[in-house]
């Protein structure tokens, strides 16, 4: 007489949970699966739920499956199926030990995990379920979770790359297509001569603290803040470059009787370096605080908290100086840079050397309408000559 297959409910408890080893107790919130035998091979499979009384359904459904002879959807032995939870801390894995950084790594972590978890909440459960029409319903709300159309870029090629890993493992066949979004280029902000000095004129009212009830100007917060403006816009570095450049990257060509910033951008890893007016070195030389590495950042805490804390400073500077509606950013002290070496006659090609970046392509992408309004300067000189020809 062939006995009929029993399935179980275990619990695979997460670190910390005050059941662990408790394989069969119910009162916690892990993730639930099933388990049973066929022919002395043994079978587990997911639930993809973590309430013990879904799970009891999830049971029974699966086990009136197997004693009528039919396979579950998606079952299949352990060695050989591989749930999507599995494959995304493989992929997490995978990422870690190609060293990426720890804020690129916790960007995979948080939307692999989203995208795991909408399939879960659809009853996907594995690669092989992932589908055109799964993709589709996951992208639907892409434009109010991600207002920024280079951030949905980035979120789409990342969810490729974990895709492309699970085809690549041979847990599914192939990779769903993706519609291309195209990214809005953000318009190239620079400032003024006159906008620059303003701003550099409003720093010390704008930059004040409280003592004994009265409001007194933070004379060591204003020149630290105008320091790290002068820096960027003199020098074209991104604010974390700038935040986190290190003294020994702050040198003094005595040779050329000139100072520099030598570096490399975090961002792409290419290096920089870019001459310093010598009036901009000595202002950065008296901010110098008292971590023995670092300019600006005191060395405590987390690189990001200190990038973000500056990024508040210099946003809150900017509304203030130019309104709350104001397009200006701390990237515009980057763009100030560029077009003023642009307007200067310096070739696309340095310019681009100087902002660090990887192809000249990144550069005409941003500052390609510069390089035509220096053109149109250069033709008004060139016909202007023509009057003065006998």
């Amino acid at each position: 007489m062939k006995r009929e297959t029993v399935v179980t409910i275990f619990v695979r408890h997460q670190g910390g949970c005050r059941l662990e080893g408790k394989n069969f107790a119910r009162g916690c919130e892990c993730p639930k699966w099933l388990r049973w035998s066929v022919d002395g091979k043994q079978y587990r499979q997911t639930t993809g739920t973590r309430s013990w009384e879904r799970a009891e359904e999830i049971r029974k459904e699966t086990e009136k499956e197997l004693r009528a002879g039919r396979e579950p959807l998606n079952v299949g032995p352990e060695e050989e199926r591989r749930t999507l939870e599995r494959a995304y801390r493989l992929f997490l894995s995978e990422k870690d030990t190609e060293g990426v950084s720890r804020d690129v790594y916790k960007k995979y972590d948080r939307e692999i995990g989203r995208f795991v978890k909408f399939c879960e909440g659809h009853g996907k459960f594995y690669p092989s379920d992932i589908n055109k029409e799964l993709m589709t319903e996951f992208r639907a709300g892409w434009e109010a979770d991600y207002p920024s159309s280079a951030t949905r870029q980035m979120v789409q090629a990342r969810l490729k790359q974990f895709l492309r890993y699970c085809q690549e493992a041979g847990w599914m066949h192939r990779v769903p297509k993706f519609k291309a979004i195209k990214v809005d280029v953000a318009p190239t902000m620079p400032l003024t001569k006159e906008e620059y000095q303003q701003l550099l004129d409003s720093i010390p009212s704008l930059f004040a603290v409280v003592q004994n009830g009265k409001r007194t100007f933070d004379v060591e917060k204003a020149n630290r803040v105008r320091a790290l403006i002068q820096l960027m816009r003199h020098t074209g570095l991104a604010i974390r470059d700038a935040v986190t450049l290190e003294r020994s990257e702050l040198i003094e060509d005595k040779g050329k009787g000139i100072w520099r910033v030598a570096t490399s951008r975090q961002k792409t890893g290419t290096p920089v370096s870019v001459p310093l007016p010598p009036l901009i070195a000595y202002e950065l030389i008296k901010v110098l605080n008292g971590n023995p590495k670092y300019v600006f950042w005191s060395g405590g805490g987390l690189e990001q908290s200190a990038v973000t804390n500056w990024q508040h400073d210099l946003r809150y500077l900017l509304r203030a100086v130019f309104g709350a509606q104001t397009h200006f950013t701390p990237h515009c002290l980057r763009d100030t840079f560029a077009v003023e070496m642009l307007s200067a006659g310096i070739p696309i090609e340095e310019v681009s050397k100087l902002l660090g970046h990887t192809s000249v392509r990144t550069t005409e992408r941003s500052y390609a309408p510069w390089v035509r309004a220096r053109q149109d300067r250069l033709d008004s000189l060139v016909v202007a000559t023509w009057q003065a020809q006998p």
